[in-house]
């Protein structure tokens, strides 16, 4: 089930809502667990009984860790912390790499291994990372532990945040588990939230991916270098109001029920650099592996090598959470030199540029990361990138012309829609109407009903509905 779905706004979600609010304040974590396990039940249901494991052994970790910290046994804390953490990423790497592994076997040493071939858990590395760092911070103290299992099964399978994020850390809402406070105003705003991410998600990111699943399919040794541009420049809005909005619509529902949850994008397009893009796109994961991964091997405080050892390190393993695939890998390598050149090459250089400059530099090496990013078979995706820079034989031909004209309209929303402009236009409107909260309701609310109304007919009307983070 995905929020961008019939099922789902006109079902589950009125059901849930109703449920929650009709049960007294002690009993809505528990609402949110049983409702959430439902959720993620819904596709898959076997797979409840590996969350349901990853909850347990990540409970008792964090149990464990506390008492031995609370007798003073430094030691004991540290095999209960590693037993624990290895648990986790056991069942990640298993689940989701096992094929892989297999496949690499099998292609290195020509023998014929049969592949398990199992289904990838959804969500599975969200909420891997999200116990892992529970445990952790139970550990360094920076959390108190969870003695109450339907609280803390509450926070790992909270089903607004469980398929693709944002990474929530469990320090971040101990306190809105134990005494969060629902208003109507709080309502209101996961209302308007949930509705901008329903917008980008089937407005925008739909749209986008019906034009680049249009130029990824042709020839591509006939392929101009403007369609090329045109097709990557596609599939990169779409992941971005793809993800993005997914992100929002978490957010929204995490309004609704009194949770609060941090951001996720902070308008990645505007960048002027990969460093900054970076800063700026899925900032849970990169606050992730800041605290968890590049900070405990010494961070950029121990020298040059062991800058670019961290770096790399944490860049491979970004690529690798990402998917069982060799172009996951060769993203994340691909970014990891890329950072460590803006840092110890060109970087200052880069900064002398004019911002125009800087920018087009920025979207073009990120382009280039989503054509990577984009094909899971790298022989396929060689001549789409030899396309870009020329290798389908001419610049622009009658065809090229054609997608610019049919689809400039959507190309200048999507452009318009990944900078500030919007933001800075409602929060205008809102200014002056802001004596009025009569006005400021019904803008909201028309808003609000416009939006839903033209994703339902959208969702209504089309097949086509993917959601690409389901995959990781």
């Amino acid at each position: 089930m995905i929020f961008s779905s019939l099922l789902f706004l006109f079902r589950f979600l009125p059901l849930v809502l109703i449920l929650y609010y009709a049960c007294p304040k002690k009993l809505r974590n528990l609402v949110l667990l049983l409702v959430s396990l439902v959720f993620y039940a819904w596709g898959e249901p076997v797979y409840v009984i590996l969350m349901i494991v990853s909850i347990l052994i990540s409970w008792t970790g964090g149990l464990a860790v506390d008492r031995f910290l609370r007798a003073g046994n430094e030691r004991g804390a540290k095999i209960a912390l590693g037993v624990s953490v290895a648990a986790g990423l056991s069942l990640l790497g298993f689940f989701k790499y096992a094929d892989f592994v297999l496949r690499t076997i099998n292609d290195v040493t020509r023998s014929d291994i049969p592949l398990l071939r199992l289904a990838l858990p959804i969500g599975i590395s969200f909420y891997t990372f999200q116990t892992i760092s529970y445990i952790i911070d139970v550990y360094r103290g920076s959390a108190r532990v969870q003695t109450n299992i339907i609280s803390y099964g509450a926070y790992v399978t909270m089903f607004p945040q469980l398929i693709a994020g944002p990474i929530v850390q469990y320090k971040t809402i101990d306190r809105q588990l134990r005494m969060r406070q629902e208003s109507s105003e709080e309502f209101a705003d996961g209302v308007m939230r949930f509705m901008t991410g329903l917008g980008k998600k089937v407005l925008l990111a739909n749209n986008a991916g019906v034009l680049w699943d249009s130029i990824r399919v042709m020839d591509t040794g006939n392929l101009p270098v403007v369609t090329a541009w045109i097709g990557i420049a596609a599939y990169t809005f779409q992941i971005y109001f793809d993800f993005s909005g997914y992100s929002d619509m978490a957010i929204g529902l995490g309004h609704m029920f009194g949770f609060r949850f941090l951001e996720n994008f902070d308008h990645p397009y505007l960048s002027k650099s990969a460093t900054e893009f970076w800063r700026r796109w899925h900032i849970s994961l990169g606050t992730w592996f800041r605290e968890y991964v590049y900070i405990p091997l010494g961070g950029n405080r121990v020298g040059r090598l062991g800058l670019v050892r961290n770096t790399m390190i944490v860049w491979l393993l970004t690529g690798i959470w990402h998917g069982a695939d060799w172009n996951f890998m060769l993203w994340g390598v691909y970014y990891g030199i890329l950072l460590m050149l803006e840092k110890l090459v060109y970087g200052k250089a880069l900064e002398r540029l004019p911002a125009v400059l800087r920018h087009v530099y920025c979207m073009i090496v990120v382009m280039i990361g989503w054509y990577l990013f984009s094909y899971n078979e790298i022989s396929g995706g060689i001549g789409y990138l030899a396309a870009m820079f020329g290798g389908g034989g001419c610049f622009m031909d009658r065809g090229s012309v054609y997608q610019l004209y049919s689809n400039a309209v959507l190309l200048v929303i999507l452009i318009l829609g990944s900078t500030e402009l919007p933001r800075k236009a409602a929060s205008g409107i809102l200014a002056k109407v802001r004596s009025s909260n009569t006005a400021t309701v019904v803008l909201r609310g028309a808003f609000t009903v416009i939006v839903f109304t033209l994703s339902v007919a959208y969702l209504v009307s089309a097949s086509y509905n993917p959601f690409l983070y389901f995959r990781f």
